[in-house]
Parts: structure tokens; sequence; C-alpha cells
């Protein structure tokens, strides 16, 4: 009987003496001095392993995807583990991250946190000075986060000298919990795959086209999307899921020569459904059949304003494709330059969220181009949760769109800013609004050195005869994207086509809206005017102005 209970003290003395006791330790963020109410870490430790997890987790409050992270101090790997929901989990292993930091000793005033002293230790992550305190007196390693792994027990961790985690408590349990996750070799994923399907996790993706053809071919058809215009338009209808208004839309395009070696204007869509008849009605029906807008020449423009019945599309994305990227890529050589194998345009479209949460809606994608081949292109919506509160209460209503999207199609180009009064249209409110602001977007085009493309001309925007902005829009930037344009053409004085200045836009960019205040608005009708000084025809060159304008209110 005695010997029995020597062997069981010596048992219990060895396991207190190797660490075999689970610490559970709770870290609280600050800032600047200052607790903030944040989701506390919690560490779960013992001899050769700790678990990096959330108080909500620990709680059963989860918020979903939640990472935690298994450190396996033997075998030196550390193990990501990720929710993505309740009853779906992802693992990795990472067998760097305990190698990657070095740590200077500095000499510390012996610090107390939680009852033990501290030693400081330094190091460096992307620029920004961390700070550790850290204690060997626990003889086990923990840490909120990968840093200090090494060193023993972490009790704070500073970033930059004012922010970070601080140790709140430490108690012993009597062993390790067994609802952790335990690491199934079996079904751990590759790190990329891994990264991939966790980021994915946290929004909404909504793929619209891939890898679709825009080019000028009559009588091409698809099975997947609808096309108009001889094939320069492409449209697809798509589900919004239901979001939060705090969420944030964007959209990305990416687009690459299929032949087409010019800079073309180009433009992602959205069908408004607010009124009895829409774009989409003209798209098969023929333009003629919608409302036009008539200038003083006679001259008439289907499908661009809003009448009492009909409605223009909304314009999410106006841009430019380069000259010639990716197709051309072979055909100049230059020293020291690589040239892009494709051009990536991505905008924060979240104040149309109004219109496109819980909506099936139709989206659609125009170049302008005259060519077989054309363009490849794919285009994608991602929703995010949180981070804005911009589209809140929003609503939003298109006014004109001159941008001529079915060109192949019965738009003609948009000249009617030859008028003295330029673009006028009148439009009706139901109810008083607040806030009111115009969502512009506008490019000059047209002509050769005097064409209005090249010759900065002031927009002017009135609402009910009061002027409400005005300014040049233009770009000084163009040069900056040479890379993307392998076939623009090249001059004696050393400038390529695609460094020159243009009216707000350069191959290969996006044209960014501006934003309009128009203050609170009476409910009834107001009219809004776009003077823009629009150049003379030259021979058969002509200037023109693509804008567009969406009336957002509260």
């Amino acid at each position: 009987m005695k010997r029995n209970l020597l062997l069981l003290l010596m048992v219990l003395a060895s396991n207190k003496l190797f660490g075999q006791v689970t610490y559970k330790i709770t870290y609280h963020y600050f800032r600047d001095g200052a607790m903030l109410k944040q989701d506390p870490v919690v560490v779960f430790a013992t001899k050769g392993k700790s678990f990096v997890t959330k108080e909500s987790l620990v709680s059963g409050n989860a918020r979903y995807p939640a990472e935690v992270s298994s450190y396996d101090y033997t075998g030196n790997k550390v193990y990501r583990i990720s929710y993505l929901s309740a009853d779906k989990q992802i693992s990795t292993v990472d067998s760097s991250t305990l190698k990657k930091y070095t740590y200077e000793d500095v000499d510390s005033d012996g610090k107390k946190i939680i009852g033990y002293k501290t030693q400081k230790a330094v190091t460096s992550v992307n620029s920004n000075k961390i700070e550790l305190l850290y204690s060997k007196d626990a003889q086990i390693q923990a840490a909120p986060n990968d840093l200090g792994q090494s060193l023993g027990l972490v009790l704070e961790y500073r970033r930059n000298g004012n922010s970070g985690l601080v140790a709140a408590s430490i108690e012993k349990l009597k062993g390790w919990p067994k609802d952790l996750p335990e690491i199934n070799p079996s079904q751990l994923l590759d790190e990329l795959t891994y990264r991939d399907e966790l980021w994915k996790s946290r929004f909404i993706y909504l793929p619209v086209f891939q890898d679709e053809q825009i080019c000028f071919q009559p009588g091409i058809k698809s099975d997947s999307i609808m096309r108009f215009a001889e094939g320069t338009v492409i449209l697809k209808k798509i589900k919004v899921p239901e979001v939060d208004v705090n969420s944030q839309a964007f959209i990305q395009l990416i687009e690459k020569s299929n032949g087409d070696a010019y800079d073309r204007t180009g433009s992602v869509f959205l069908i408004a459904e607010d009124q009895k008849i829409s774009f989409l009605d003209g798209m098969k029906n023929g333009m003629a059949t919608l409302p036009s807008y008539v200038d003083s020449s006679g001259t008439s423009y289907p499908g661009m304003i809003r009448t009492s019945e009909f409605s223009p599309v909304y314009e999410l994305m106006r841009f430019f494709t380069p000259f010639g990227v990716s197709h051309f890529n072979d055909r100049l050589a230059l020293k020291g330059k690589t040239w892009q194998d494709s051009v990536i345009y991505r905008q924060d479209i979240s104040e149309f969220l109004p219109v496109l949460s819980g909506k099936e809606v139709y989206i659609g994608t125009y170049i302008g181009n005259y060519d077989k081949g054309g363009h490849k292109v794919s285009l994608e919506m991602s929703i995010h949760p949180g981070g804005s509160n911009y589209a809140e209460g929003m609503k939003i209503m298109p006014l004109f769109n001159t941008t001529n999207v079915m060109e192949m199609g019965g738009q003609t180009y948009p000249t009617m800013f030859k008028d003295e009064k330029g673009l006028e249209l009148t439009f009706e409110l139901t109810q008083d609004v607040k806030d009111a602001k115009l969502r512009y977007i506008s490019t000059g085009h047209g002509g050769w050195g005097n064409g209005d493309e090249f010759v900065p001309k002031p927009n002017r925007i009135f609402l009910d005869s009061k002027l409400q902005a005005q300014f040049t829009p233009w770009r000084l930037d163009c040069g900056s994207y040479r890379l993307y344009n392998p076939v623009s053409g090249n001059f004696e004085n050393g400038l390529s086509s695609s460094d020159l200045s243009r009216s707000n836009w350069c191959p290969g960019t996006v044209t960014n809206p501006v934003f309009i205040d128009l203050g609170d608005l009476k409910a009834g009708k107001h009219t809004i005017r776009v003077q823009i000084p629009q150049g003379p025809k030259e021979g058969e060159s002509i200037s023109f102005w693509n804008v567009s304008g969406a009336l957002l209110y509260k």
C-alpha cells in the first residue's frame, strides 16, 4: 500500500515538474492604454502544445468563419483550423511559422503581469515594431498569436507601442479540454487551397461571366448568356441574395484582347426595372421602340434618358480597354518592360445594393469594337458584410446614360452636347427626399488633336436652372498604364498614344464616378441639365460625350 502511494506521488510530482498541467490564459485587446470591448483571445497550453481560439468559440457564440491555431512544439508545426459554419471545418499545416521570426532580447524593468515577472523581446513584422513581454516561470510555451511561441509564456503583445493583447487571467485546468478539435492528417488541405476556401467563405461570391467573348460577329449566339448588338453586348440574369444594408459590394472585370488591337469604351451595366418599359425591351424588340431624346438638329437618341414610363440602364462601371493587351504582347519587345497579360478593373458599387439585394437582375457588359475576335472578359460580383453603412436607407434612380451600349444595335453616338443647352430632362419625385446626390460619370471622345478626347472641356450640371457643379474631367496619368498597351502607336518624340492625357480616361483604366451634392429636394418635377461645350465636326470625325447619371437619396 505504501509502495503504491509512493509511486502515485512520484507520478504526480513528475507531471508537475514537466508541466503536464493544462493552463487557460485569457487575453484582452487594448489600444492607447484602454481596454477594448472585443472578443478575447483564449489559449489552452500544456507541455509540448497549445491551442489559440476566441472566447466566442469557447462559449458557443461563434461568428463564422472563425479561425483557430494549434501549435505542436515537438514537431515544430502549426495547424490552422477554420470553422466555416457550425458543421463544416477545414484545416491545413504550416511547418514554417515557428521558424520565421528572430527575436532580440531587451532589458526590461521586470514588469509583472498576472503575477509573473516578465522579460522583453523585440522583433519586426512588415515594418511594424513588435514588443513581447514573456516569462519562463510557468514552464510552458504559449502566446495569443504566432509571435513568441518559442520564448515561453507571452503575457503581452504590443504593436508599434500603442496596441495589442495582454493576459488578463490564467487558470489551471484538470486536463486538456475534450471539445477542442483533433487534427486528422488525412483531411489536411494544402495551404493555398485552405486560404482560398477561408477567404471566399467571408463574403458572397457571384460569378457573372467567365472568359466570354465580346466581339463583332453578326449572328453570334451562346447557350449560357444573351448576346446583342452583333456580339458587342453580353447579358446575364443572376440572383443576388438578400444582404445586410451595411454590406459593401464590388464588381471585378478581367479583360484581354482576343484580336482587337485598339482602345475601346466599355461599360458594365444593370438593367433598371423600376418602370413600365426597360432597356431590355429595346434590346429585344429594337432600340427604336424606346423613348428617345431629340436634339435641335432632329437627331434621335433612343434609350438614353428617363421618362415617365422608361428608365435607362444603371452604369455600374465605365472602363477602357488598352491597346491589345495579351493577344499582341509578342509584337513589340522593349528592354526593361514586360507587358501585362490582362487588365483587372475593380470598383466599389455599394450604392447599388438597394436595387441588388434579394433580387434577380440582368447585368451586362459592352465593349464597342468592330473585330471578329474582339475581347475576352470575366466578370464577378462580391458582397462583403459589415464595414460600411453607406447604403443604409439609400434609394437610387437612373436619370440618363448616353454611353451608347447598343452602338451596333441602333444607338447613335451622343453628340447632343453641340446644343447650347446640352442634355436636359425632367424627372419626378413622389415624396420629399433628403441628402440627394448625383452619381455622375463623364468621358470625352472623338476627333484627333482638336477632338474632345484630347481637349479639356468643362462640365456644368444644373438642377432647376441652378448651377450645382462645374469641373473639367481630365486624366494626366495615362503614362502609368504603358505596360498594358503593347501595340499603342508610338511617336517620333518618344511618346506612345497610350501616354497622352485624355478627357477623364486612359487606355486600360476605370473612370470613377463623382458624387455631386444636390441637397434636400421637394416632391414633384425637377429638371436636370448637363452642359458641355462639345467640339465641332472635323470632316468625318466627330466629338461626343458619354455621361451617365443616377440620383441617390434618402
